[in-house]
């Protein structure tokens, strides 16, 4: 998870959907701190994608966005990593 809490956190929907399907079917932690530590209800709820999603599609439109004007890879990566309606 993100250290700074206004930062998001995306990636490509289908990556983010490969490891949480296999998570939620085993119902245990399967990577990171928590590795098999068993996941609790508002865990489950997450992994179910529907939030997730929101911010995977925000994130690769506001990459997309920056990319169209001008942008480093860089710098579109940090735009899209940004809350808010903030573009620069």
């Amino acid at each position: 998870m993100a250290k700074n809490y206004n930062e998001r956190r995306w990636m490509v929907p289908s990556k983010r959907a490969t490891g949480y399907a296999s998570e939620r079917q085993a119902k245990v932690h399967q990577r990171g701190a928590d590795e098999g530590k068993q996941l609790t209800d508002y865990e489950l709820g997450l992994r179910s994608g529907y939030l997730l999603c929101q911010s995977d599609h925000t994130g690769i439109y506001k990459y997309k966005e920056a990319i169209k004007a001008g942008k480093s890879k860089t710098e579109a990566r940090r735009i899209s990593r940004m809350k808010g309606k903030k573009s620069a």
